[in-house]
């Protein structure tokens, strides 16, 4: 077989720094696109990105040239210019250090899609850290509490 067939399909989540109430309901949908043209430069699929006020959540299918580290060290800085540039003349934005990965397989595409689409719904029942939490634990992700949000 000459050519490579993937379907590598992520659910990435990374906060705020400090997870600092942010990101702005009037900013979002603007942030959302911002994040997805990102993905787009990179040979990347956005398939849902949605914000709330101290996090993100994407689901991208990424071809398997792209690195992971790359993509989202690329998404967090220019994201982070571009807000500092648009919406925080004092350079006051910015992501934290780390971020969650987890693969998606296709056929749970369309679920992990509405979970990242319902996210504020779902942060009316938990927070960010019980949310990690969890996500950590469905996907067998060892996690040290220590760099959990408070």
């Amino acid at each position: 077989m000459s050519h490579a067939h993937t379907s590598l399909n992520y659910h990435l989540v990374f906060g705020t720094k400090k997870r600092a109430q942010l990101i702005e309901s009037d900013m979002r949908d603007d942030l959302c696109r911002y994040l997805g043209g990102i993905i787009k430069a990179e040979a990347g699929i956005p398939l849902e990105i949605n914000a709330v006020a101290d996090h993100a959540h994407l689901l991208v299918r990424l071809p398997p040239t792209v690195l992971l580290a790359d993509l989202l060290r690329t998404l967090k800085a220019n994201s982070s210019k571009w807000l500092n540039d648009t919406r925080f003349p004092r350079r006051t934005f910015a992501w934290q250090g780390g971020y969650a990965a987890f693969t998606v397989s296709q056929w749970q595409v369309a679920r992990v899609s509405a979970y990242v689409r319902n996210q504020e719904e779902h942060h009316r029942k938990r927070t960010f850290r019980e949310e990690l939490i969890a996500l950590f634990e469905r996907n067998g992700v060892a996690y040290d509490v220590r760099y959990l949000p408070g």
